[in-house]
């Protein structure tokens, strides 16, 4: 065992959508949640504010595609795709450890069944604000951050099981296999500056 290594105890959780929202946890104390800060700067100061310590810091961002449920508009999607870049970008750019998870993984995970179960969007979004509630009454979840809270219990109830050691260099992997966190979980390690 390295002892070195510690698990991070700062666990953030962003639904990346422009009406979603950004939860966070520390380790021993009470989660806490935000909806998307409305501009760009005011997401920075947000990430900046919370990642002091990006050595122990592990983002859980929900890993969108290109189509966003119904037919929406191109631009719609564009500011999606958009917002969701900025965000990847600010917390590469901050230093912290980003892991992908793809909303059926983290849905899945809630024994709710899935959104085609129910008869509108906004069906399966209030049963998904529910779960948050439940999990989190002190937080009176919203529609905006139920998400964020429900990607952060996912992460907080996988993280043995998800987090890897960022400081494995791949050259102490078997010869043409790579790391745990490239192949499966979708973590994109922080670069690190010499």
């Amino acid at each position: 065992m390295d002892l070195e290594f510690q698990l991070p105890s700062l666990t953030i959780a962003v639904d990346p959508g422009l009406s979603g929202g950004i939860a966070f946890q520390l380790d021993g104390q009470p989660a806490q949640a935000v909806a998307m800060p409305p501009t760009e700067g005011d997401l920075v100061n947000l990430l900046r504010q919370l990642a002091t310590n990006p050595d122990n810091t592990v983002a859980f961002v929900e890993e969108v595609g290109g189509y966003i449920g119904q037919a929406q508009p191109a631009s719609s999607a564009f500011k999606f795709g958009r917002n969701f870049g900025f965000i990847l970008g600010a917390l590469q750019m901050l230093g912290v450890r980003v892991e992908l998870v793809r909303p059926q993984r983290w849905q899945k995970s809630l024994a709710l069944g899935s959104a085609t179960g129910c008869a509108s969007k906004t069906e399966w979004k209030n049963k998904l604000k529910a779960a948050a509630q439940r999990l989190y009454p002190n937080l009176k979840p919203t529609l905006a951050t139920a998400d964020a809270l429900l990607i952060l219990d996912f992460a907080r109830r996988s993280a043995p099981a998800t987090r890897a050691r960022p400081d494995l260099p791949l050259a102490t992997a078997a010869p043409g296999s790579r790391r745990p966190e490239q192949k499966e979980s979708g973590i994109i390690p922080p670069p690190r500056w010499e």
